[in-house]
Order: C-alpha cells, then sequence, then structure tokens
C-alpha cells in the first residue's frame, strides 16, 4: 500500500514537472492499481480510493489522447471490471480501435469475473464472428464461464475448438476443461482430461479433488489428495477446500477436522473459505450447536457467510432454537438481505409456529426487504415448448417472447467449415438460453440451472 502511495505521488511530481506521461507510465500505474492485494481487499470492503485515482488517471489518458493503446485499453478494462462495472469497461472496450487478442480476453475475463457469463459467450462468438483467433487465455475464461452455467453442448463445442485450435496440451485449458465438465455433471470426461494431462500441478490435482468431492466421491477425493502428495505436490489453499468438501459430503466429520487441523504442517493459512467447509461439516451430520461454538471461536464469527450456512442446516434440522440465534445474527450483519428472513419464516413454518413466522414477515415489511424473484436458465431445442406456473398462456420458443422471458441466441461455431457460420448453416444448429421467472418449468429441458 505505501508504494502504491509513492507511485502516485512521483506521478504527480512527473505531472507538475512537465514531463511527458506516456502509455508506458499510465499502464504501469493502471496495472499496479489492479494487481496490489490491499486493493483488492478495499474493492471487497466498498472502499473505492484506488479506484478513484484510476478514474482520474483514466481521465488523463483521455487528455493525451492515450486512450486507443491496446495495453491501456486492457488495463482500463481490468480496473473497471475489478471495481464491478463491466459497463464502462465495455465502452473503453469499443473505443480503442485496434483490439488484439488481450484486449478481448481483458473483456471477457472482466464478464466472467462479475458473473455475466452470458455476456462473455456473447462477445466470444463476436470474436469469432469477426475472425479473430482466440488463446488459450480466452479459452479458459470461456470454459470458465460454460463452467458456470453449466452449459454442457457448449462446453463440448468449446473443447471441439481446443482440439482443432491446438490448445488441447495447453494445461490451463485442461484445468479449466476439468472443471467445467465437473460442473455440468460429467465427472467422467472430467478425469478423461485430468489423466490426459502431461505434468499436473497443483491447480489440476486441487480441481480434480474439488470435482470428486462435489459428486459426492468422497473417498475418491481423498485418494486423490494422497496420490497429490505422493507425487511431491505441495497442496494449497484451494486443495484444502477441496478436501474438506470432500469429508463433508462423505459425512466424515472427524477425518475432516484432522485435515483442517493438519492445514499448518503444510504452511497453509486458514481462511473463511476453511472454516466455511468445517460449519458444513458439523451442519450436514445435525451436529448444529458444535457449528455454532465453532463458529464463535472461529474469529470470523461476524462473517455472515458462516451464519447463513448454520440457518440452511437449522431450516433442514428444523432446528428453531439454534435456528433464531443464527438468522439474527445474519439479520444483524446483513439486513436488507432478503434469503435470511426467508430461512428463518421457514423454519418457523415448518415447526408450525404461525406467530412467529408472521412476526417475520411483518419485519421484513417494516424495514422494506423484498424477495427477488427466482430464476432459472434453461436450454431448449427451438421446436420444444415452455411452460410456467406464472403463465396461462403456452409460449413457443421463437415466437414473441413477454416479459417475463428473455433469451439469448448462440450459435454453434464449431462445424467442418473454420469459420463460424450463420444460424442454419453446416451441421451445427442454434440453441437458446431462456431466463425464465418463477418456478422450473414442466416439460423435458436438455439442461436447466437455478
Amino acid at each position: 500500500m505505501n508504494n502504491n502511495n509513492e507511485m502516485l505521488k512521483l506521478l504527480t511530481s512527473m505531472h507538475r514537472n512537465g514531463f511527458n506521461l506516456n502509455t508506458y507510465t499510465m499502464g504501469s500505474v493502471l496495472k499496479a492499481c489492479c494487481t496490489n492485494k490491499d486493493v483488492r481487499i478495499m474493492c471487497g470492503k466498498m472502499l473505492h480510493g484506488y479506484f478513484v485515482y484510476g478514474k482520474q488517471i483514466h481521465a488523463q489518458i483521455c487528455k493525451y489522447n492515450l486512450q486507443s493503446d491496446e495495453f491501456i485499453g486492457s488495463a482500463i478494462i481490468e480496473l473497471y471490471s475489478l471495481m464491478g462495472s463491466t459497463e464502462d469497461g465495455l465502452k473503453c472496450f469499443r473505443s480503442t480501435s485496434t483490439r488484439d487478442i488481450v484486449l478481448w480476453t481483458s473483456m471477457i475475463a472482466g464478464y466472467v469475473q462479475n458473473g455475466k457469463f452470458e455476456s462473455a459467450l456473447s462477445l466470444f462468438y463476436e470474436l469469432l464472428a469477426c475472425g479473430g483467433r482466440p488463446d488459450e487465455f480466452t479459452i479458459s475464461n470461456i470454459l470458465s464461464a460454460c463452467a458456470d452455467l453449466a452449459i454442457a453442448r457448449f462446453g463440448v463445442q468449446v473443447h471441439g475448438h481446443v482440439v482443432k485450435s491446438g490448445f488441447g496440451n495447453f494445461r490451463i485449458v485442461q484445468n479449466s476443461q476439468i472443471c467445467m465438465y465437473a460442473k455440468c455433471g460429467n465427472i467422467d470426461s472430467a478425469n478423461l482430461t485430468f489423466r490426459e494431462i502431461e505434468n499436473l500441478d497443483v491447480v489440476s490435482w486441487s480441481v480434480m479433488i474439488d470435482s470428486c468431492a462435489q459428486h459426492g466421491c468422497a473417498r475418491d477425493a481423498l485418494n486423490l489428495f494422497g496420490l497429490m502428495k505422493e507425487h511431491g505436490i505441495k497442496p494449497n489453499q484451494i486443495t484444502f477446500v477441496g478436501v474438506l468438501s470432500a469429508c463433508s459430503y462423505g459425512g466424515l466429520v472427524e477425518e475432516g477436522l484432522k485435515y483442517f487441523e493438519s492445514m499448518k504442517d503444510y504452511g497453509v493459512e486458514n481462511s473463511i473459505e476453511h472454516y466455511c467447509c468445517v460449519v458444513d461439516l458439523f451442519d450436514r451430520a445435525g451436529r448444529l450447536a458444535e457449528a455454532e461454538n465453532f463458529i464463535l471461536t472461529s474469529g470470523f464469527e461476524n462473517n455472515p457467510v458462516l451464519w447463513r450456512a448454520l440457518l440452511i442446516a437449522c431450516k433442514v434440522y428444523g432446528d428453531t432454537v439454534i435456528g433464531n440465534r443464527a438468522a439474527m445474527k445474519v439479520i444483524e450483519l446483513e439486513p436488507q438481505e432478503s434469503a435470511s428472513y426467508v430461512l428463518l419464516h421457514n423454519i418457523y413454518a415448518d415447526a408450525a409456529v404461525e406467530p412467529l413466522a408472521a412476526s417475520v414477515r411483518e419485519l421484513m415489511q417494516q424495514r422494506g426487504v423484498k424477495k427477488e424473484p427466482g430464476s432459472s436458465i434453461m436450454l431448449q431445442d427451438r421446436s420444444e415448448s415452455i411452460y410456467s406456473i406464472n403463465l396461462i398462456s403456452r409460449l413457443r420458443l421463437g415466437v414473441g417472447h413477454g416479459k417475463q422471458y428473455a433469451s439469448l441466441t448462440i450459435l454453434d461455431f464449431i462445424t467442418s467449415s473454420s469459420e463460424p457460420v450463420v444460424a442454419g448453416a453446416g451441421e451445427g444448429r442454434p440453441f437458446l438460453l431462456i431466463l425464465a421467472t418463477g418456478s422450473t418449468t414442466r416439460g423435458e429441458p436438455r439442461g436447466c440451472q437455478k
């Protein structure tokens, strides 16, 4: 942090003394604002001091007409993406006359980091449509978008593009493939990709361990952890998140606690993610009192994530006493977060304590807290129909959608041709992502993620 302050003072001094501020100077300053660890912590607390500096630097860049430089452009996009302002990042992207693959990747990565996966996929298709050639970093980000959307079909197409383009042996791509297949429910393909990697690194092992854990294969995950240590790979924080998750899903409470205590033997510091896994470990075993005591002695007792995890477990086990304490703590920390109120209301409702359930609803009304409507993402052929309990009429894909539906068409691009194709051309077929308000619809969608 002190170094960054000195850097900014030096930049101000250069400007006052009449030195020309070139692309290298501005680019270095912007990168420092984006990559400093303390800046990222500040961002998490919504403290925008360095972001303000970054915007001032951006103004100077425009003043000196340096914004068309690709290096400057990618640094500005990264800055805005870091602060969650992808709209401003996109404006910078569009205003850059010469767009190299680094600039495209920066914008796609910004969308992925901010959870705007559909926008990332749309921009990726735009890159292909204009004849651009994505590199391994672009592909890795797009596979991450497919993983988070759980779109297996598009992920498989990207995998085909990877093989065709010669990126199949890039470890960063292979690691992303493992994650994509696992999150799409295809653990066998994830395992196959893992076994095809020639030089496994800590990321490869960690991703595969976590994938096995998420699929309930606890023993497989722990066996992989043992093999990882035999190969001389030192586990990191992400590795232990996967190991603790495996113990949680497998009901291995005592074993999980031993792994948690052993982290210091590897020089790995306990983080909030690890404490969350231990809380989940107790929760799934129904040991809610131990989970509550663990939170109170963890040093993270003012973190709402831990209390919310306990609250969810109280809903499952119908524990109104601990559930009330957990809910009150979460509501104290996040008074405008509707999920906590809804969980507490449901705990009382399931226990048939209607007066208390009604009091929770009344509290929400008094504080102006409203529950956001649920949404689903469904993958369907355009010939199939969609139903919703919120809609009386029957809607068909491709017909005018009402306010409760919005569609995004992503065209297949992996065909016999080396160039992107238009809808209906070649062997590929376009598909739709339907964002549906309310409950999951009837029928048999190809894929669905709430």
